[in-house]
């Protein structure tokens, strides 16, 4: 193998070959996580192991993309020709698929830091060999396990006139990864560095953009440019979007803004566009919800109610479709530059994107960001962000425009910094709206990106998540850019003292990971103006599954008390940092659903956690889906609230039906005798005619046997329980 030689070639059998025989047949392979995994590359790895049970393969990833397959015959029916349509020319992993289907060889191993939530519930082997890392600590974590051979996606690009490469969807872990290996290498380690180019992938640009002789082997030709996994969007329920218009308020124009994939993201972005292109409706339900009456205060400190006339800036881990509808709507727009003296200018409001202040030079001199005599790190510097207009050139001498020295880089002199006035830029350069760590989304996500022009896609950078996640390395700077930041994730409990958990049960199972969670948290404690904000569904289940996700205690957490911050539900918020515990379990009181809360109420006073005459307030005794609903229905029939805000890949009928299946899925573990009473009385039913085009879909129309008969039968009621028939 010939290393760090970013041999360019089409033939996959061959560079594996080339992997075994330089590495062995002891092979750790680390990818990307979620999009950016070598399909090919991974696939006839995998392939190799298969066939020689001398070959050890231990595969270390996280989120191996699957294609929904459904568990029951029904789910299997109605998902397979969406997936089908959707994924159409998406090669799958085979590597997962025999997993999922009792067929992974002995001699391979499957090792993930991250699942999609609740994926490996049920999956002993993968809950065995989960590996709990921070985000920002997989790179060092996975080399230390004994990774070998790294494999990256990449996109093909070219600036002036060099080939180069775009770790495009995943600097996140592929930088440091590779410096890692790197210095394995140095050690006398045999490590192997593969990248596979698929054309289809948006080049984009930051810290990204690497070149060929950071790889030993690059795959790339026809055979690579396969379609991309582009999952289709969560529908947004009511109650997403009581907690994304909670969360909207808390936000700062002029701030910083982070949120996750999923409804709970789709939800905050759609409140923020709201609140920005429908600011009268926006704050007419805001105050139906009593948003405003109950957290004034606390939206007059940390947020705003007004229009977004400044805009946002994104630091968020997951570049996703959120952040390019807040692009599309005129929200995320706050540009930042990396440079000190230019942000410090900017947060002082002594600085304009669009205004070059007249006596710049003389403030840049006074800050000491540049020499009283130019220097050509200097030049570089005024030219690289617009504070000089483009065509200029220097020398040890002076600056020169059209070939003639014309003005002096001795700024000690006051009439040469008068002079150099003349050719000040008109606007500043090479700012960005947008610093993610990896991206994946919809497909007209990636088209958005694809059909950008480069100067606007350099607007979103991407970068490694060490400086996307912590503040470590470049403190001053990052804290400038990140001004007013709100760090927004889920979790899935929280218990009456503020603490949450988020990715794991109280038994020990796994249910996604960690991610990145700690550190928006721990930023945000750093950072003197910072919140962060987590987002808590207040109940889970329905019926007599139905369970509170605000506990009095839970036997694990993920964010513990003492870093605990502002907690959302959808019936309120709760801030909650800085606060004594009796303040804190009052506050949690408020925001859990109403028929939890006197049995929570009980509990806190029974262990004296709360004074035992304290009752919660008759304002917050009206927590229920009902109430909601209430507010938020009536403008859903004027075009707001849609369970699809930014379109979706799926038709009407496939969301119709999609959704009576779930419904009835809930109904079935909630109200079983219900579910069981509506589908007896179903079979003797007809089969109404409106129900005919759904059943085409899961091909019940015309039932061949008792079993599809039945099964039509349970598909009709799915549809009449869900009042769609």
């Amino acid at each position: 193998m010939q290393l760090n030689a970013g041999v360019i070639t089409d033939d996959v059998k061959k560079c594996v070959d080339e992997i075994i025989n330089y590495i062995g047949k002891d092979i750790t392979f680390a990818m990307t996580l979620a999009l950016g995994k070598p399909a090919r590359l991974v696939n006839e790895l995998y392939r190799r192991a298969k066939e020689d049970p001398e070959l050890k393969l231990r595969i270390v990833t996280a989120l191996s993309l699957e294609k929904p397959r459904g568990h029951s015959e029904i789910e299997r029916r109605f998902l397979k020709p969406i997936a089908d349509r959707i994924f159409d020319g998406v090669p799958d992993f085979e590597y997962i698929i025999d997993y999922r289907e009792g067929r992974l060889p002995p001699n391979v191993e499957i090792y993930e830091f991250f699942c999609k939530a609740g994926a490996n519930l049920h999956s002993p082997e993968l809950q065995q060999n989960h590996l709990a890392s921070n985000y920002t600590h997989v790179p060092r974590d996975a080399v230390d396990f004994g990774t070998n051979v790294l494999g990256v996606l990449l996109a093909p690009g070219e600036i002036d006139g060099q080939k180069v490469y775009s770790t495009a969807c995943n600097p996140d872990v592929t930088l440091e990864a590779i410096e890692l290996l790197m210095e394995k290498r140095k050690n006398g380690e045999k490590v192997a560095i593969i990248g596979e180019v698929n054309a289809n992938m948006p080049f984009m640009y930051g810290d990204a953009v690497v070149t060929g002789d950071n790889f030993d082997y690059i795959l790339e030709g026809p055979y690579y440019n396969y379609a991309l996994f582009a999952p289709p969007k969560d529908a947004v329920a009511f109650s997403d979007y009581s907690i994304g218009l909670h969360a909207s308020t808390l936000v700062k124009d002029g701030g910083t803004i982070q949120v996750g994939i999923g409804a709970l993201g789709d939800a905050i972005v759609y409140g923020l566009i709201m609140r920005n292109d429908h600011n009268d409706v926006y704050r007419e339900i805001i105050s139906k919800m009593g948003i405003d009456q109950k957290y004034g205060k606390l939206i007059e400190k940390v947020g705003g109610l007004g229009t977004l006339e400044k805009g946002l800036y994104g630091s968020s881990e997951m570049f996703i479709d959120a952040f390019m509808q807040m692009y599309k709507n005129g929200i995320l727009k706050r540009k930042v530059y990396d440079s000190i003296p230019l942000m410090k200018l900017i947060n002082a409001g002594e600085l304009d994107e669009n205004n070059i202040r007249e006596d710049i030079i003389d403030k840049l001199l006074e800050m000491k960001a540049i020499n009283p005599r130019l220097t050509d790190e200097d030049f570089r510097f005024l030219t690289y962000f617009g504070i000089l207009k483009p065509g200029l050139q220097f020398s040890s001498e002076g600056i020169i425009l059209d070939g003639d020295v014309q003005y002096s880089a001795d700024l000690t002199d006051e009439k040469a910094r008068r002079e150099i006035r003349k050719i000040l830029g008109k606007r500043l350069l090479n700012g960005y709206v947008m610093l993610g760590a990896f991206f994946i989304g919809p497909k007209s996500f990636y088209d958005a990106l694809n059909n950008m022009s480069e100067e606007e896609r350099k607007l979103f950078q991407m970068s490694g998540v060490r400086r996307v996640n912590q503040l470590y390395g470049d403190e001053e700077l990052r804290k400038l850019q990140r001004k007013d930041a709100r760090f927004i994730n889920t979790g899935m409990i929280a218990t009456l003292l503020g603490a949450v958990a988020s990715d794991q049960l109280e038994d020990g199972r796994v249910v996604s990971g960690i991610g990145g969670q700690y550190n928006f948290v721990a930023m945000a404690h750093a950072l003197p103006d910072a919140r962060a904000i987590l987002l808590i569904k207040s109940t889970k289940g329905t019926g007599r599954t139905l369970k509170s996700n605000i506990r009095f205690s839970y036997g694990h957490c993920s964010v513990p008390k003492h870093l605990r911050d502002i907690i959302v539900t959808e019936y309120g918020i709760a801030d909650v940092r800085g606060k004594p515990h009796k303040e804190v379990v009052m506050e949690m009181l408020k925001v859990a659903d109403s028929r939890f809360q006197d049995q929570l109420l009980e509990e806190a006073k029974k262990a004296k956690l709360i004074p035992k005459n304290w009752d919660i307030p008759a304002e917050y005794r009206q927590n229920t889906p009902e109430r909601i609903a209430s507010v938020l229905a009536p403008y859903q029939k004027q075009g707001y609230f849609k369970p699809h805000p930014y379109g979706t890949d799926l038709t009407q009928d496939e969301i119709i039906l999609g959704g009576s299946l779930k419904a009835l899925k809930a109904l079935s573990t909630g109200y079983p005798l219900k579910m069981a009473s509506g589908l007896f009385l179903e079979l003797f039913r007809p089969v109404p005619k409106a129900a005919e085009r759904y059943l085409e879909l899961v091909d019940l129309a015309r039932p061949k046997g008792v079993k599809e008969r039945i099964l039509r039968k349970l598909v009709v009621f799915a549809l009449r329980n869900n009042k769609r028939i």
